[in-house]
Formats: structure tokens, sequence, C-alpha cells
């Protein structure tokens, strides 16, 4: 008898790419064959899939990049990517589709959705992106990463967590060594390849800070590739060691052993926070679709694992301040680590899957 099939179909971006790993796992763990249903970008990303999840490359298309040619060739080539995802389903018929977000996900969802087979919607972040704001009233259930969560109206939302990676998990809840007069490790970053304002503030913020911290930091900063000079030579100037790389392929190490991350406040991340246990500084994305990432924060934030940092109010002296209170104060880091693993949701893999089997039952 042939194991059920669960397709994924998912954008081309760590924060959709991540929980959809970790389902991916759950699923194959539990027997079910995993395939992933993304475009050529979002294929650049799997490479943390295990290797028998098969990839399925379907184009999409988005009107919020390009040219107005580019814009005109969208609906064609959203037709074609659907069409394509339905051929593939006739030959193989998923036992349920799941979502994740980006506009890769479109052709699978929208193949599922016309041939009514089971479907689920994974939304990372406290306020729905774009495309699974549009499906969220075409699927059978709508599972939430964050919590709460503004959903469209009409939608009711299944609290599971945002699934974390087997790398994760296998740092979860890690001792915290609190700062202290010895080497201490902070992590910067700020999405798949960094952020550029993290760029511009985090090294004179360190920079700043008193000598009898300063001289102990160990930093590891993901910064845009054209960054990576300039980044570099100020820490070389401040006389902190740093290491500078436009991606880190161990961040669950490197979270597990820092002292402090300073970051973005991307769903994954956040999710990644409170399981290992780390205190944090969040700069949450200004632009951000409906300010989700401030969304995203406030179960930190409010948990007191992590202070928060609006873009407007970032300057190096605010951050340097904030950074001081923490890597000065090795009883409160310490709180802010337990608080961080208070609101944590480690088994949110295994809740997604018993959903995606009780939708799979039900329909």
């Amino acid at each position: 008898m042939t194991a059920p099939l669960i397709v994924i179909a998912a954008g081309g971006t760590g924060g959709h790419m991540f929980p959809a790993q970790s389902l991916a796992e759950e699923m194959l763990a539990r027997g079910w064959r995993v395939k992933l249903s993304t475009d050529d970008r979002g294929a650049r990303y799997a490479g943390g899939f295990p290797e028998d999840v098969e990839i399925e490359v379907i184009p999409s298309a988005t009107f919020a990049r390009g040219g107005l040619a580019a814009k005109a060739m969208v609906p064609v080539k959203l037709s074609a990517g659907v069409f394509r995802a339905m051929r593939a389903f006739r030959s193989d018929r998923p036992t349920l589709v799941a979502g994740f977000g980006g506009y890769p996900s479109i052709p699978a969802l929208a193949a599922a959705t016309l041939m009514k087979l089971p479907r689920i919607i994974h939304e990372q972040n406290g306020v729905p992106g774009r495309v699974n704001e549009v499906f969220a009233t075409r699927v059978d259930a709508f599972a939430c990463g964050t919590w709460p969560a503004t959903l469209p109206k009409g939608v009711e939302g299944a609290h599971t967590g945002n699934p974390v990676r087997a790398s994760v998990l296998s740092r979860a809840a890690a001792p915290y060594i609190p700062p202290g007069d010895y080497p201490m490790s902070v992590l910067v970053i700020g999405g798949s390849q960094g952020a550029r304002i993290l760029s511009d503030t985090v090294p004179e913020a360190l920079s700043r800070l008193p000598e009898a911290i300063r001289g102990q930091l160990r930093v590891a900063h993901q910064a845009r590739s054209e960054d990576h000079d300039r980044v570099t030579a100020f820490y070389d100037a401040a006389g902190i060691t740093a290491e500078v790389a436009p991606f880190f392929d161990d961040v669950p190490n490197r979270m597990a052993d820092a002292q402090l991350v300073i970051s973005r406040s991307g769903a994954s991340t956040v999710a990644d926070l409170s399981v290992i246990g780390r205190p944090a500084i969040l700069i949450p994305y200004a632009v951000a679709a409906g300010d989700h990432q401030t969304v995203n924060a406030r179960g930190l934030t409010e948990a007191g694992a992590a202070i928060m940092i609006p873009e407007r109010r970032l300057t190096p002296e605010t951050l340097a301040e904030q950074a001081t209170t923490i890597l000065s104060n090795p009883q409160g880091a310490a709180q802010m680590a337990r608080a961080a693993l208070s609101v944590a949701v480690p088994d949110a893999a295994s809740r997604l899957a018993d959903l995606v089997q009780y939708v799979s039952q039900t329909r």
C-alpha cells in the first residue's frame, strides 16, 4: 500500500522554508511521503530538507516585483504553474496540500483548491501574508504560528506554534551561561542574508560598550555581502573580535552559545529564540506587511525575554544602552533566558502534523 503523500508548498525565504522543513521532517518520521512545491528561488533555500523529500520546481510569479512587462506576464506564469501542479497531482494524488505562504505556494494551493483536495495553511506571523490571506477562506484549517493572530473575518485559527528544525530542537533549552568576566558571544542576525540597518548600527553600538564588556566580546554578525568589508573593518578598528558573513549555516549552535542575540523579529527567529531560550534585542522590520514583525516580537517582550526597539528609535546609543543593561546583569540575563523558554512551543511540528492527519482523515 502506497504511503500517504503531503505536498508542502512554500516560498523562497527562511521564514517560510524553515517551518516547512520542520513539518517535512515530522511527516517523514510518521511514515508519509513528502514533496516540496516551490519555484526556482525557493529551491535554492531547500538544501536543509531531508533527502527523502522530492522537490518539484513549479513556476510562479508576483505582481510585487518587476516592471510593467513582468507584471503583464504574471497571470500567464501563474496559470502555467497551476496547470503544471494539477498535472502532477493527477499523476500522484496528494493526501493533503499544506501551504506556508509566499507566492511560490500559489500554484499548489490553487491546484488543490480546484481539485478539492484536503488543504491547510500555516501562517508563521501574527498578521497573515498576502497569499495566505487570499487562501484563508479556501482551506480546511488555518494554523497559526504566532498567537494571538490577526485573521481575516470568518477564519478560525488553530494555534500550533511555529515548527523549528531538528537542528534547533537538538539545542532546545540548552544551558545558558550568563554574561560575566570571560569571553561572551553576541549573535547578530537579520533574515537570511542580514539586514543593512543592523550593519549600520550594531558595530558602532557594540564599540560603545564599557571596556570591561567590549574586551570580552566575540561577535558573529550576519551581513549582506556588499556590507561585509565595512562591517569587518569597523569591528577591527574597535578591537572587537568578529566573524562577519552573509549566511551562517549553524545558527542554532551559535544561538545556543550566545549570551545575547540582536536580531530582526521574523517568526522563525522568534521561535528559535524561545525554544533555545536566549535573551534578545529585537528590531522589527519597519515596512513588514501589517507590521507583523512587531506582532511577532510581543510574546517574547511581554514575557520579559526580549527588549524591542522600533526602527525609528534605533540608534547606536540606544542599542548600546540596552546591550549594556543585559550584558552587565548576569541574573537579569539568566531570567530573560528562562522567560524565553516559558513561551516556547517545542512540539509545534508535532501539533501541526496532528492537524494534517486530522484534516486528511475527516475530509
